[in-house]
C-alpha cells in the first residue's frame, strides 16, 4: 500500500518551506516583542526541517531525517535558556520590548 504523499511532487514541499521560511524572516525581522521572534524562529527552523526530509526522502537516505532530529534538538534547547532569558528581563523590567533590552548592553 503506497503512502499518502508518495504520488506528491517534492518541489511542492520545497515551496512550502519557502514560503514558511520567508513568513519567519519577515516576522524576525518586522516584530519587536521576543515571545514572536521566537516563535519565527521556530518557524523558519521548521522549514529548514521540511526541507531536510524533503531531500531525504527523494535520495532515500536517513541523513536529512538525522539532520532534522538534530535541529529539533537544538530549537528546544535555544527556546528554553531563550524564554528564561525574557522571565528574567519581565521580572526586572516590566516590559520585553527588544529596542529596550538593547539597552542593557556594557
Amino acid at each position: 500500500m503506497p503512502t499518502p504523499s508518495s504520488g506528491v511532487d517534492p518541489a511542492y514541499f520545497l515551496m512550502l518551506a519557502a514560503v514558511l521560511f520567508t513568513i519567519g524572516t519577515v516576522g524576525v525581522l518586522t516584530r519587536r516583542n521576543p515571545i514572536v521572534i521566537f516563535m519565527c524562529i521556530e518557524l523558519m527552523l521548521n522549514a529548514v526541517n521540511l526541507t531536510f526530509i524533503t531531500f531525504s526522502r527523494v535520495l532515500n537516505t536517513l541523513d536529512g531525517q538525522l539532520f532534522a532530529f538534530f535541529v529539533m534538538t537544538v530549537a528546544a534547547a535555544e527556546v528554553a535558556v531563550g524564554l528564561g532569558i525574557i522571565v528574567s528581563i519581565f521580572q526586572q523590567r516590566n516590559n520585553i520590548d527588544v529596542d529596550e533590552v538593547s539597552l542593557l548592553r556594557g
